[in-house]
């Protein structure tokens, strides 16, 4: 028993403590972030946060040297997305289960997150206790998948574009010209604007740059 400045409690014999097993790898590119959640899940007694990263092509370094039962990854990460991170694992660390953690929740995040190899799909404005318990169930063999985001990915249907459509939209991002799409995809330029074309009618919208932009509202960026 030990004594606090509100009265004596019982304490655990260290014996009988349960022994941190759950190996968990952090990718967030906010610091302040990523130490709150570091420090947060280490107070669980079955999770111990073994690394933290803050870029993307960090990710499947960390997680070979550390060995991680499960990645935690944010999406929007520099030098690569959560979501690419995700299917790199899956190819070079099978063994390691990936828990998307994001402000974002996108329809068209979570479904890609499925096609990555992802075991779960969780947004950030939830309780820590919360996503432990998601933590333990994705090292069961669950898919734990945020219920008001699964609703709306099956409402909203699948990504209407293609790879190469996606790629015209995203090198359109800083304002390239036609030319500079086409040589930045090594593609010719009546191709490029063929692609655009395409990705602003399925987008139902006016131009490339309407375009890029709702497709990254709906995730499908």
């Amino acid at each position: 028993m030990t004594e606090t400045p509100g009265g004596p409690v019982n304490e655990m014999p260290r014996s009988q403590r349960p022994t941190k097993s759950i190996r968990v790898l952090l990718a967030e590119d906010q610091g302040m972030m990523r130490g709150a959640l570091a420090l947060l899940l280490g107070l669980e007694p079955d999770i111990e946060v073994v690394a933290q990263v803050g870029a993307g092509d960090a990710i499947v370094d960390a997680a070979l040297l550390h060995r991680p039962d499960i990645a935690l990854l944010d999406i929007e990460l520099p030098g690569m997305s959560g979501l690419d991170a995700a299917a790199e694992l899956r190819e070079q660390a099978p063994d390691c289960r990936v828990l998307i953690l994001t402000t974002f929740g996108r329809p068209g995040y979570l479904r890609r997150a499925m096609e990555a190899g992802a075991a779960g799909f969780l947004v950030k404005d939830g309780p820590v206790e919360e996503l432990a318990a998601a933590i333990r169930r994705v090292l069961t063999g669950e898919t734990v998948v945020d219920p008001a985001l699964a609703a709306a990915a099956l409402s909203a249907g699948p990504n209407p574009l293609t790879a190469r459509e996606r790629d015209v939209l995203e090198a359109s991002v800083d304002g390239a010209t036609v030319a500079d799409i086409a040589a930045r995809l090594h593609l010719s330029e009546s191709t490029v604007r063929n692609y655009l074309s395409s990705a602003i009618g399925k987008t139902a919208t006016r131009n490339r740059m309407e375009a890029m932009r709702a497709a990254r509202q709906q995730g499908w960026l």
